[in-house]
């Protein structure tokens, strides 16, 4: 496992900007360790609860940006719906975002073959009407994002050597 060193400055400036501000401090530190992005390779850098924070940051940009297929499409269905990251979450403080993470792992697990395939940008497209059901959940979680970032900045700052070491 790295040592992943964030500066008390960085922190202290970043959390005056706000949460995801203060969360990013971390998780920039964990992909410049990982190369850029989390792989088979370099898993064993971070701990769990580094894990969990990247696979946030991950969850919430991919939801963000489009959602569950998006997600899935760009190679990060296993990061997410394999790993504890939804229980993870439930110990974070953040029990709505886990429940709803079980509920898109059940369409995952259902549809994972036609979901992690390969697509052009029509059949990709497509997927977004072929799974409807991810739509509900991605409603919800436009609606619990403030207060899951800020549940889960103040597990951060309530466990912080877990996920650094401050400097």
């Amino acid at each position: 496992m790295a040592d992943i060193i964030v500066k008390d400055e960085d922190l202290q400036r970043a959390a005056a900007e706000g949460m995801d501000e203060f969360l990013s401090v971390f998780v920039d530190e964990y992909r410049k360790v990982l190369g850029g992005d989390v792989c088979s390779q370099n898993m064993s850098a971070l701990n769990g609860y580094q894990h969990s924070l990247l696979a946030y940051k991950i969850f919430q940009k991919e939801i963000c940006d489009g959602g569950f297929v998006q997600l899935i499409q760009n190679g990060y269905g296993g990061y997410i719906f394999d790993n504890p990251f939804a229980k993870s979450m439930r110990v974070f403080g953040a029990a709505q975002l886990s429940k709803l993470v079980y509920k898109a792992k059940k369409i995952f697990d259902e549809n994972r073959a036609e979901l992690e395939k390969e697509t052009t940008d029509e059949e990709f497209h497509a997927m977004y009407v072929d799974f409807e059901a991810f739509d509900e959940l991605e409603e919800l979680y436009f609606e619990i994002e403030e207060e899951t970032t800020a549940a889960i900045a103040h597990f951060v700052d309530e466990n912080i050597e877990q996920f650094a070491k401050v400097c």
